[in-house]
């Protein structure tokens, strides 16, 4: 059975992504790109589809594990009967192939090592061929190959469809282990040298985290969430990935598992103002440019999700041979979302594209030529319901995010054009679809007797996305039906010491889902942040310092916590979940931020 998912720590190359359990364990890693199939699916069924232990000889979970600081090398101590030792583990940044480089090194006394390979291509489901090549151990399987070796050589033979190595190390005595992913087609990729990868690799995190200008409290915290956050990032692209898992469940035993290795537009605008306020100007503008070229097209073709590349085609299958995590299933690859209709999508294209006008990121030309096109769209679409933020797999209705975020993109719209009267543009047309869309959110969106907007028109139930209605301008931080609003998510949808439900579906009613799934995390963040907004900044720390809390030893936080069995849920580690902790540490402190 997988580890608990807090466990796990993340190491990766700015390409794909590994989890690596307490035990020493790679239980997941795809290759070579965040949306491949699993080599390491150990994760999401068992030790035969797939997974790479290496640890002392019998030991269990390590004593004590760390990344290097201002890194994503992580550094795990055992201390055994024997004596001590250290397994460093990273993903070089690559040139061409993917490299996962695990060095074990004697601290004290002489400890029994043992590694064990078991490589699974497609998810767990295909046993490759091993044979020995030059000191390798190559494993190939259609379009995979994978070579493994380690410096120096150690005893390594096979025996039940593993690789297994076993050997002592000594204090001071390092062996280092190479694992390389290439197309089964090309020829064995350029070897790389395993410490001078280790010391490039502390090198390159160091100088990028050194351009971080939050100088406020919690410094490591949000520095770790940014680094994080640069590790979803597919390099290639600019593309930043939910998560790097997939299937994951939002409920131990439910059907809530969902693919989450894709660019969701949601994201956009946290994401922006979130590098843009910190110093990271090239992920920022590479981040919008991949926006850019994402969203070209008909405007009516808009997708919520897309690919790393900007691929549009993401469909969702079930993978029947792996049982799900702790029985979890279906396992799910693709995501039928990119299918819905989420016209909040159209404001925060909009609104992603002002922030990065805002924040001084080179204009691009054709820039606002798309925003025209979204905004003609949403002029003739905005009163329709559409599936909402959540992508809820139930009827469409009026949801009240998605009329606020038609809103912000007629708002951001007209703000450009008054700031740069050169552009064309339809103002009259906008300032009056501007106003239609607030008037008609506060007549059908709000309860006047519980003083609350509510999730979707005509409905009783709360939404927890309304807490960004201060954030986005749509009403100011001072007007009674926000702090009525946030009063009121507050009471109904908390599942424990300030920690929210999405929304109110206990029935399944809205999403269509059976059970249910626990708090997410995000949408405790939102609400830090509309606490601050109203003023109530003891409760906003206060609330903040409780989320902090829930990370985990090495600073990653998941998609959801479960308050009754204090664990994390969901896909981890989730970049909403990062994005949200930045955001609101520099709400709550933006004075402690460098010029």
């Amino acid at each position: 059975m997988a580890a608990r998912i807090e466990d796990y720590a993340l190491i990766g190359d700015l390409q794909t992504a590994a989890l690596v359990g307490r035990d020493g364990s790679v239980d997941w890693l795809c290759l070579p790109r965040f949306d491949s199939a699993a080599c390491f699916a150990a994760l999401l069924g068992t030790e035969e589809n797939g997974h790479w232990r290496l640890a002392p000889a019998g030991a269990g979970d390590c004593t004590r594990r760390a990344y290097v600081e201002d890194t994503l090398v992580l550094e795990s101590v055992w201390e055994t009967a024997h004596g001590t030792v250290k397994v460093t583990d990273f993903m070089p940044q690559r040139d061409r192939a993917p490299d996962l480089v695990r060095i074990v090194e004697g601290v004290s006394g002489r400890v029994p090592m043992l590694s064990v390979v078991r490589l699974r291509f497609d998810y767990g489901n295909i046993v490759p061929w091993v044979r020995r090549s030059d000191g390798h151990r190559v494993a190939v399987a259609g379009p995979d190959s994978a070579w493994l070796r380690s410096e120096p050589e150690v005893h390594t033979y096979g025996e039940d469809r593993s690789t297994r190595s076993e050997f002592t190390v000594a204090a001071g005595e390092k062996v280092a282990f190479v694992l390389t992913w290439h197309p089964s087609h090309e020829p064995r990729p350029r070897l790389v040298d395993p410490y001078e990868s280790l010391r490039q690799s502390v090198a390159d995190w160091r100088e990028w985290c050194a351009r971080c200008r939050y100088r406020g409290p919690h410094q490591e915290a949000v520095r770790r969430s940014l680094i994080t956050l640069k590790a979803l990032t597919y390099a290639p692209t600019g593309g930043i990935v939910a998560a790097p898992t997939t299937s994951l469940p939002e409920e131990i035993g439910g059907v809530r598992n969902w693919d989450y290795r894709y660019c969701w537009l949601r994201d956009s605008t946290l994401t922006l103002n979130a590098l843009l306020s910190v110093g990271y100007e090239d992920e920022a503008r590479a981040w919008r440019d991949w926006l850019l070229r994402a969203v070209a097209g008909d405007p009516g073709d808009l997708q919520i999700l897309y690919g790393l590349g900007g691929e549009r085609r993401i469909p969702e299958a079930d993978l029947p041979w792996l049982p799900g995590y702790e029985r979890s299933f279906p396992v799910r690859i693709g995501n039928n979302a990119y299918r819905q209709l989420q016209l909040d999508i159209y404001g925060e294209v909009i609104d992603s594209l002002w922030v990065a006008r805002r924040g001084k990121l080179d204009v691009k030309p054709h820039a606002w030529h798309i925003q025209r096109c979204f905004l003609e769209f949403l002029q003739q679409h905005w009163r329709e319901p559409d599936e909402g933020l959540w992508e809820v797999r139930g009827p469409r209705r009026h949801f009240v995010h998605s009329k606020v975020m038609a809103w912000v993109a007629a708002d951001r719209a007209v703000r450009t054009l008054e700031a740069d009267p050169d552009l064309p543009g339809d103002l009259d047309g906008w300032r009056t679809m501007r106003d239609e869309v607030h008037r008609d959110v506060c007549e059908h969106g709000f309860d006047p007797e519980r003083g609350t907007f509510t999730q979707f028109y005509g409905s009783t139930q709360l939404d927890s996305a309304t807490l960004l209605i201060p954030r986005t301008g749509f009403l100011p931080p001072g007007d009674p039906r926000v702090r009525g609003t946030v009063d009121a998510v507050r009471r109904e949808l908390c599942r424990d010491d300030g920690l929210l439900a999405r929304y109110g579906d206990s029935a399944g009613l809205v999403d269509g889902l059976p059970g249910e799934e626990g708090a997410f995390l995000v949408c405790s963040f939102w609400l830090v942040d509309a606490l601050c907004l109203t003023g109530r900044h003891a409760e906003a720390r206060a609330l903040f310092e409780r989320l902090l809390a829930l990370r985990n030893d090495v600073g990653l936080l998941a998609e959801e916590y479960a308050p009754r069995d204090d664990r994390l849920l969901g896909n981890f580690p989730q970049a909403f979940s990062h994005i949200g902790l930045v955001g609101s540490a520099l709400l709550l402190f933006g004075c402690g931020t460098a010029d």
